[in-house]
């Protein structure tokens, strides 16, 4: 990875005003160091509101859409309110629920691109009940459940 890391687009899925942001850096601005391969590799802090009335779930995808959407890190069934992730969640933590991301492992797999900047798509959708998937599951598993969910 560069010594300027990739940057960031935080991004919201759902219709209203669902806003999701990070103390840790700006819409668009370059993912610090600490939350990389190059650094301590912890997950940033997050933080959402404006979650649409009749929300009973959130699921945070954060995924790479210049290397064919690779997953960095899921998390899945957050209660359907405003709310927060707490810097360096704990991959062995039973809540939140977290997937298994493209390393093959589970949690925060921090940006580590081979070369150039890649960016970085934070996505947070709002869904009407919880998905209900058990263990870790990856990415095609919550994608396709969110997409029968109706989402």
């Amino acid at each position: 990875m560069s010594s300027s890391p990739a940057s960031t687009m935080p991004s919201a899925s759902a219709t209203g005003t669902l806003t999701l942001s990070s103390s840790a850096f700006a819409a668009d601005a370059p993912i610090p160091r600490e939350f990389t391969c190059d650094g301590s590799n912890v997950s940033p802090p997050l933080a959402w509101t404006g979650v649409p009335a009749g929300a009973a779930a959130l699921v945070l995808i954060v995924d790479d859409p210049d290397a064919k959407d690779f997953v960095h890190w899921i998390v899945l069934d957050l209660p359907g309110a405003d709310g927060n992730l707490p810097k360096a969640v704990a991959t062995s933590a039973a809540t939140p629920q977290q997937g298994k991301n493209d390393f093959g492992k589970v949690g925060w797999g921090g940006p580590c691109p081979p070369s150039g900047t890649h960016h970085y798509r934070f996505t947070l959708t709002a869904l009407g009940a919880p998905l209900g998937l058990t263990g870790q599951p990856g990415g095609s598993a919550v994608r396709d459940a969110i997409k029968a969910a109706g989402s």
